[in-house]
């Protein structure tokens, strides 16, 4: 019915997505208001962003919380109400705000406080509404904004990527005498995830190597705020570790990938997908683990934890809950961590003391597994030693995934952690996984850019007049035109190398110039 602010531009195949995406994919008897969230492959082209933003807030920010670039995410407020004047004899509406983003928290508390407002009063409510948002500060990682709407101070503060992993969001929130008190968000993306993941604890360790290793997954729920909630919490497990598959918090058969999805051709994709829709059982059947669970309640007690079932006994659309997978782990239980969150239940401890346990037993595991990979990539770096001014940095080493596993029998994941099991092959199956190969670039790459950075300051400190003694003009008009590159590299890719580095590069530039004939140097002024 409306896009807000009117000048942007979605391609038709978009809209009709988003219309999609936007409602309950399977009859919902529920009356009232529920929220839910999807992600959707733009399509189309590179669309350029409103956000003059030369990269800095992507390489600022922690890898999991990137802006995506092919991707928007959608937070949904659905509204059902009964309504006579309705043809169907109920009010159905969605208001939807898109972001490329992965603020769940921030979005989901926003749309809250705007949708009963515009579900009332429509659109000016909204352009209302957008014109506070316009005046909003960006997201600079590492700092606490307040942003006003609608007479609310909503307080939150973007993570950043020298946040110390597994540290508590710092509490110096400055107050600044805020009246109204604001709205302050614990966590700008985290969910609670002793609640998503309520009827599967006693799973947890599977679920997260089934993530770590990119496995095709599908998550069954009633109902898309169930399924969204918990394929965001599947793919949050390995922080801070990034998760590089694809993943669908929320999918419908009216998807333009449903065929690609559910072809029985091929194997299916490195993803994980939340659908709602029965249907699914059936188109389904071959991917080789699903996750299927019912309403989530916080009760008292451990809820009904779910079996690990065979896959042969997913036929009937009343499947009862359960992971269905013939997926054996690769680690052995571990049983303190329930036991914890048993006691915890005992003695009513709140949810988000459950959750924090829980994370932080995430978030050691992974560090267990991923500490011995970061050891060895570090082992590929030239010594400092080998980097002259006057040659190419050398290469960084191949990464040898049989020399890796040597150094784990004295420095492997054992150190770290009580788990015992196969992690020799934990490691061989995550070599092969997109997740291994999305790690390892982006390792490679700031390594690279370290050399480079290191190289620049060993041209620095090097005795530039003395080399050019015994050069020929065309061996110092070369120096000339390398030293411009590596500067406008330097600044293109900002790399980790100090200002005053960089201008001296520039002063070198410009006295190698002077020394040359007033001919060359109008030609390389020029």
């Amino acid at each position: 019915q409306l896009v807000y602010p009117h000048d942007f531009r979605l391609t038709e195949k978009e809209k009709t997505s988003i219309c999609y995406l936007s409602f309950p994919d399977s009859y919902s008897g529920g009356l009232g208001d529920t929220q839910f969230s999807f992600r959707l492959r733009q399509s189309g082209g590179p669309r350029t962003s409103p956000f003059q933003d030369d990269g800095r807030y992507n390489r600022e920010a922690p890898l999991t919380l990137q802006r995506e670039a092919a991707h928007y995410f959608g937070y949904v407020y659905f509204r059902q109400v009964r309504d006579s004047s309705m043809r169907r004899g109920y009010f159905q509406k969605s208001l939807v705000l898109v972001s490329r983003l992965p603020y769940v928290n921030l979005f989901q508390s926003l749309l809250q406080l705007i949708a009963p407002e515009y579900f009332d009063k429509l659109e000016p409510c909204l352009e209302a509404v957008c014109n506070e948002i316009d005046q909003w500060p960006p997201p600079v990682p590492g700092q606490t904004l307040n942003l006003p709407v609608m007479g609310v101070v909503i307080q939150v503060r973007i993570p950043s990527r020298v946040d110390k992993p597994g540290s508590s969001p710092v509490k110096q929130f400055n107050q600044e005498n805020l009246l109204p008190a604001p709205l302050v968000l614990p966590s700008v993306h985290e969910l609670d995830l002793f609640r998503c993941f309520q009827p599967v604890l006693i799973h947890i360790q599977m679920l997260w190597e089934l993530m770590l290793l990119g496995e095709p997954m599908v998550v069954m729920a009633p109902s898309p705020t169930v399924s969204s909630e918990l394929v965001l919490a599947l793919t949050s497990v390995l922080a801070p570790l990034r998760y590089c598959c694809d993943f669908r918090p929320y999918f419908t058969i009216h998807d333009s990938e449903f065929k690609e999805y559910t072809t029985r051709t091929q194997a299916p994709p490195n993803i994980v997908v939340g659908v709602t829709n029965p249907f699914f059982i059936k188109t389904l059947q071959h991917w080789p683990h699903i996750l299927r669970v019912g309403e989530l309640r916080m009760s008292g007690d451990l809820p009904k934890q779910v079996k690990v079932k065979k896959l042969a006994k997913l036929k009937t659309l009343d499947t009862k809950p359960g992971i269905y997978t013939s997926y054996k782990t690769f680690l052995h239980k571990d049983k303190t961590l329930i036991k914890r969150l048993l006691k915890g239940i005992q003695r009513k401890r709140p949810s988000e003391v459950q959750s924090a346990l829980l994370r932080r037993h995430l978030l050691e595991l992974t560090q267990s597994f991923i500490i011995p990979l970061e050891h060895y990539i570090a082992s590929l770096m030239p010594l400092q030693r080998a980097i002259t001014p006057w040659k190419n940095p050398p290469q960084i080493r191949p990464f040898c995934q049989e020399d890796f596993m040597k150094t784990l029998e004295h420095a492997g994941p054992q150190l770290t952690c009580v788990l015992k099991g196969d992690w020799l092959g934990l490691y061989r199956r995550f070599f092969k996984s997109p997740n291994f190969d999305g790690w390892f670039r982006q390792r490679h790459r700031e390594m690279t850019h370290k050399l480079e950075a290191l190289h620049l300051e060993a041209i620095c400190e090097a005795d530039i007049v003395a080399w050019m003694k015994d050069k020929s003009e065309v061996e110092i008009v070369d120096l000339v035109l390398k030293l411009r590159e590596k500067l406008v590299r330097a600044r293109c890719q900002h790399l980790p190398v100090k200002e005053e580095t960089l201008q001296r590069v520039g002063l070198y530039i410009d006295t190698i110039i002077g020394s040359l004939p007033e001919d060359l140097q109008a030609v390389l002024h020029h």
